[in-house]
């Protein structure tokens, strides 16, 4: 008999969400989802759905994921270095047995609207039987130049998009065929494996033997120097003639970037004045003149001062930072 296993990966460090992001605390562990963290509800959301819970991440993202795994099933796989979702996913794979039913979901993602996730999950998990690879596209709202989308036809995928630029993410809602693409997928660990194999066979190699010389389910990091980075998009996704795609209508967010979060605590009520500026961080009494749409961050060491509409490019500061070897990442 099957298992089904959620499969969360916990490896990004939320960049574009800096200076509340950093690597020792990423996005997913702050607690400041009406006092959740994303990682948290992940494990709620699914905790239901699966038998237990496979958890790959960094060794440190296995200590900041401990408290929220100590009343579940579960096992953490330990990245020694990030290699993309290809590799993370098979690790998780190789863990299992072939016929187990894999939920992948990312961890920094807000869903709200149980009743319809679960509704989805079932039918990818119907799709995942049949020897399927399960997709879940949400209905977009918006026309987001954050996301990638799926073009559809029903169940069927058509195509598979890149973040589009303003004009073209316009279209896209327009066409009424487009879904974003929302990272979470169905499938069974055999047949994911022998996609990736038969796809990638170096990426699939190389991370089979990362696994197989790890030590407690921690990973060779020779050999994970090894594996090529690339995303199950890249990999198997856009290759794949097995690949169904599941339309969903639950409230959803990757929580990529401060124009999310923007909305998000705009919804629960958090103060913004009349021009649609917002201070996070701090108590202190601040008056924005001449100015809409913008956002000051603060944290004990660093401010951000940003205008909404380019909130993309927060990642822009944190990779300078990094290069800069700077403490503020950290």
């Amino acid at each position: 008999m099957s298992t089904i296993i959620n499969v969360i990966l916990s490896g990004g460090v939320g960049s574009r969400l800096w200076p509340l992001s950093r690597k020792s605390k990423p996005k997913q562990y702050l607690p400041i989802f009406e006092g959740n963290t994303l990682f948290e509800l992940t494990v709620k959301r699914n905790q239901d759905l699966v038998d237990r819970t496979v958890l790959v991440g960094s060794e440190q993202n296995k200590a900041l994921a401990a408290p929220y795994l100590k009343d579940v099933p579960h096992d953490v796989i330990a990245e020694v270095l990030p290699r993309n979702t290809a590799a993370a996913i098979a690790f998780a794979a190789f863990h299992a047995q072939p016929e187990d039913v894999l939920i992948v979901t990312p961890s920094d993602h807000l869903i709200e609207d149980m009743n319809r996730y679960v509704e989805a999950i079932e039918q990818g998990v119907v799709f995942a039987k049949e020897g399927y690879i399960a997709t879940f596209g949400i209905r977009p709202t918006r026309p987001e130049t954050g996301y990638g989308y799926i073009e559809h036809e029903h169940h069927s995928v058509l195509s598979f998009r890149e973040k589009p630029n303003a004009e073209t993410a316009r279209d896209f809602l327009k066409n009424g065929n487009f879904l974003w693409n929302s990272g979470i997928f169905c499938f069974k660990a055999g047949v994911y494996l022998e996609e990736l194999r038969r796809f990638e066979p170096k990426l699939y190699q190389t991370a089979a033997a990362a696994f197989d010389h790890a030590d407690e389910l921690v990973l060779d990091e020779e050999r994970s120097k090894q594996i090529p980075s690339k995303s199950i998009d890249y990999a198997v996704l856009e290759r794949s003639e097995l690949i169904k795609v599941v339309p969903a209508n639950f409230k959803w967010s990757d929580m990529g970037a401060f124009d999310s979060l923007f909305a998000y605590f705009q919804e629960k009520g958090y103060p913004i004045d009349e021009n649609g500026n917002i201070v996070v961080g701090s108590t202190k009494h601040t008056m924005f003149v001449g100015l809409t749409n913008c956002m000051v961050v603060n944290t004990e060491d660093a401010m951000l001062i940003l205008d909404r509409s380019k909130a993309q490019e927060v990642k822009q500061i944190y990779e300078q930072l990094e290069k800069e070897d700077s403490p503020l990442v950290q």
